[in-house]
C-alpha cells in the first residue's frame, strides 16, 4: 500500500534580515537611503515596496507625462504613419527638437524624439495626430488609461508636462507607470537609447545622464520644470533582479540623478538568485519492499528564482513513503513545492532515480521466508 509522506521545511534564503517595508510614506526603517528629493518609491520585481518617501503625496511630475503619451499614441495610432506638424505642435516651447510647422514626420521618429530628448513639440504633434486635431480629446484618454492602470493619484492637463493647475502624479504613480512603459516594447527601445536621429542630420543626445555612466540602467523618462524640480523615474537591473522607482522634486539635475541612482542600488541589493529547488538533492526516500533498496527520489530540474533577502521559504515535499514494485527510472513518486508566504516560487515533480524490478516467485518465497526466520528468532529470544 502506499503512504503519502508531508513534510515542510523552513528555509532561510539570505542570511541578511528582512527589510520591513513600511506602509506609511510618514516612515522609513533604518537601513532605507536617505533620498535628496521631495518624494521617493521604490518597489522590486515582485512588487514588495522597498522604500518611500511622501510616495502618494500629488506633484507635479514635468515630462514623465510624456510615458503617458506615448501609451496611449501606441494603443490609438500605426508607428508608419505621417504626422504633419501643425503650427501650435511647433510653438510649444522649452525642451524641443525644433520641428517647423508644416513638416512631416513617422509617430515612431516623433516618439523617439519624445521619449529620448523629451521633446514637447513632438509630444504635441502625436497627441494632436491621435486626437484628430484636439488636444482635450486626446488627454481624455491619457486620463482614462491611467484609472485602468490604477493611477489613483494622477490627473493629466497636457500631453507633454509643462506646469499647469491640476496637472499632477506622485511618485509611487510614476513607479507604477513607467514599470508599464518598459513592458512595451517599442517604449523599452526607445529609452535605451543615447540620442535620436530626425531627417535633415538632427541628432539630439537623451536628456538621461545616467543611461551611459550606470550600465544597471534599463531606461527611464526625466522631467523638469519650475513646479515638478527634477525628477525621473527608471528601471534597473544586475545579477537577474528587477527594480523600479522615482524621485521626485529634487533641487538640481545632479541630485536628481544621485538621488535615482542611490534609490535604486538600494534595491538591488535587497534581492539574490537563490537555488530554490536542487536537482543533485535526494528530497526523498521510499520503501520498496521485498529486502530492495530505498528508492531515492530527485527533481529532474533545478530552479533558481530572485528572491528577496531575508525571505523565509517553506519548502513542501509530498512523496509516498512505499511504493508498489515494478518502479521504473524517472517514474514521477512525488512533488516538491516552494513558497514564499502564500506566494509559489517554484514547483517540481519528484522522479525516481533508478529502475527497481518486483522480484519473481522465488525471490518473493525467499524474502517471505528470511522475514519468518527472522520473526521467530525475535519471539524466542
Amino acid at each position: 500500500m502506499r503512504r503519502a509522506l508531508l513534510a515542510v521545511v523552513a528555509l532561510l534564503a539570505a542570511s541578511a534580515a528582512p527589510v520591513q517595508a513600511s506602509s506609511a510614506d510618514s516612515t522609513r526603517t533604518a537601513d532605507e537611503p536617505r533620498v535628496a528629493a521631495s518624494a521617493w518609491y521604490l518597489v522590486g520585481d515582485d512588487g514588495a515596496v522597498l522604500a518611500q518617501g511622501n510616495a502618494r503625496q500629488e506633484r507635479a511630475i514635468a515630462s514623465i507625462t510624456k510615458l503617458m503619451t506615448a501609451i496611449v499614441v501606441l494603443e490609438r495610432a500605426s508607428l508608419s504613419d505621417v504626422v504633419r506638424v501643425s503650427s501650435r505642435a511647433a510653438g510649444v516651447g522649452e525642451s524641443t527638437v525644433y520641428l517647423r510647422a508644416g513638416e512631416e514626420l513617422t509617430v515612431a521618429a516623433l516618439l523617439r524624439a519624445m521619449l529620448v530628448r523629451s521633446a514637447n513639440d513632438a509630444a504635441e504633434a502625436v497627441a494632436l495626430h491621435v486626437g484628430r486635431g484636439s488636444q482635450p480629446r486626446f488627454v481624455a484618454r491619457m486620463n482614462a488609461k491611467a484609472r485602468e492602470l490604477g493611477l489613483a493619484d494622477t490627473n493629466f492637463e497636457n500631453p507633454h508636462g509643462l506646469d499647469a493647475r491640476g496637472h499632477v502624479s506622485s511618485a509611487r504613480d510614476a513607479t507604477v507607470l513607467v514599470r508599464y512603459a518598459l513592458g512595451v516594447p517599442f517604449i523599452r527601445d526607445a529609452l535605451a537609447r543615447s540620442s535620436v536621429s530626425l531627417p535633415g542630420g538632427r541628432v539630439f543626445p537623451t536628456t538621461d545622464d545616467l543611461l551611459e555612466s550606470w550600465p544597471a540602467l534599463v531606461g527611464g523618462k526625466t522631467g523638469h520644470t519650475l513646479g515638478a524640480g527634477w525628477s525621473q523615474t527608471a528601471a534597473a537591473r544586475a545579477g537577474g533582479v528587477t527594480v523600479y522607482g522615482a524621485v521626485l522634486g529634487s533641487d538640481t539635475r545632479n541630485s536628481r540623478n544621485d538621488a535615482l541612482q542611490e534609490l535604486l542600488e538600494y534595491g538591488l541589493t535587497q534581492y539574490r538568485r537563490v537555488t530554490v529547488i536542487d536537482s543533485s538533492r535526494v528530497y526523498a526516500e521510499s520503501e520498496t519492499g521485498y529486502g530492495q533498496p530505498s528508492l531515492e527520489l530527485v527533481a529532474p530540474r533545478g530552479a533558481v528564482r530572485t528572491v528577496r533577502v531575508g525571505a523565509r521559504l517553506v519548502e513542501r515535499v509530498i512523496a509516498p513513503s512505499s511504493v508498489a514494485l515494478p518502479v521504473r527510472k524517472h517514474q514521477q513518486l512525488g512533488r516538491v513545492e516552494v513558497y514564499d508566504g502564500n506566494r509559489l516560487v517554484a514547483s517540481s515533480n519528484l522522479v525516481a532515480v533508478a529502475s527497481v524490478a518486483e522480484p519473481g516467485f522465488l525471490g518473493k518465497m525467499r524474502w517471505y521466508a528470511t522475514r519468518t526466520v527472522e520473526n521467530f528468532w525475535e519471539v524466542i529470544t
